[in-house]
Formats: structure tokens, sequence, C-alpha cells
């Protein structure tokens, strides 16, 4: 938390996606912090850990989501993670979500009205 708002890291390879994200959290009262790759996740994670991650599960790779939650929970991350995926529903079929520790999947194109709901319950 800094200034008293929620720090959201959103992780997408999609510049549009990002500015989406970026768009709606400002709007509802969170701070954004975005990164392009899992790299640049970490150095940011690192750099303060985020109140709440949104990840995105195929980047440059198409596992480099789920293997970032793996990363991101071996340094002892505990912050809620919700995977973002244009899968959607069928994403437990492919991948076993609870292996991960996610929190959620959240389908493209992203939904504002629920993303805030979410959040807004899981954080207030």
């Amino acid at each position: 938390m800094q200034d008293g708002k929620h720090v959201i890291l959103c992780v997408d390879d999609d510049p549009d996606c990002l500015a989406v994200l970026r768009a709606v959290l400002e709007a509802n009262g969170y701070l954004f912090a975005g990164a392009a790759s899992a790299e640049e996740a970490l150095k940011l994670y690192q750099q303060g850990e985020p109140d709440l991650l949104i990840v995105d599960l195929m980047m440059e790779e198409v596992d480099s989501g789920a293997s970032l939650v793996k990363e991101l929970r071996f340094l002892g991350c505990q912050a809620p993670v919700y995977m973002l995926s244009s899968v959607g529903d069928v994403l437990d079929l492919s991948m076993d979500t609870s292996e991960l520790g996610v929190a959620g999947v959240f389908q493209k194109p992203i939904q504002p009205k629920a993303l805030v709901a979410t959040l807004d319950a899981r954080l207030k």
C-alpha cells in the first residue's frame, strides 16, 4: 500500500491490455504498476511488494505467466494473484490453477465492473 492506496501489479505483454487495466484501476482508487514481461514483473515485485497481482497466462512463452507465479511464490509472495487469460473457462482444463495458488481467473477482454468488484471485495 502506498499513500493509502492498494498497489496492483499487472503483467501483460499487450500494451493495450495494460492501458485498459491502468485506466480502470486508477479510476477506482488503486495504484497501477505495469510490467510487459515476467522479468520486469519480478524486478517491480522486489522493489515494492504489491497488494495484488494480475498476471497474463500467455506472454512471451505459452506458460510464462504460470512460471512467474511459481517464481513469486518461491520468493515468498503472499499477495493474491489473479490470472488473466484469453482461454477463459477452459483454463482449468488445461492447467491446475489450484496448484499455482491463484485467487481466480479473469477472462479477456477484461470486464471492468467485475474486476473492480473482485478487487474491492478482496482488498477493502
